[in-house]
């Protein structure tokens, strides 16, 4: 679900001080992003939405959520249907919650 190496590769690029912010800037924009999917917007919107949530996703190792925009960005570009959105979103609020979760637990040690 998370890529943890790809994490761990991001904050030693960002520094651990800065990795924070980024990872609250990440949530928050892709957060607002997830909620804003609808199957009522035009395709084109659809697949834009979904390629800037893949491309955020694998910046930050959200590798599951990454893969089901990719699909459904795919979907989209066939204008013949609109990806499980409600798929898509579930993805996201699991792998934040895992994220969060293991996060927490690193930022204790």
């Amino acid at each position: 679900m998370i890529d943890w190496a790809r994490v761990e590769e991001l904050r030693e690029e960002i520094g651990a001080d800065d990795f924070d912010e980024v990872v609250e800037l990440f949530l928050c924009e892709v957060e607002e992003r997830v909620e804003q999917l609808s199957s009522h917007k035009a395709l084109s919107e659809i697949e834009e939405d979904l390629h800037f949530l893949k491309g955020s996703a694998l910046n930050l190792g959200f590798t599951a959520f990454a893969r089901l925009c990719h699909e459904g960005e795919r979907i989209a570009q066939t204008d013949q249907m609109v990806a499980n959105l409600t798929d898509i979103k579930n993805a996201f609020l699991e792998s934040k919650g895992c994220f969060l979760t293991e996060f927490a637990k690193t930022a204790m040690a």
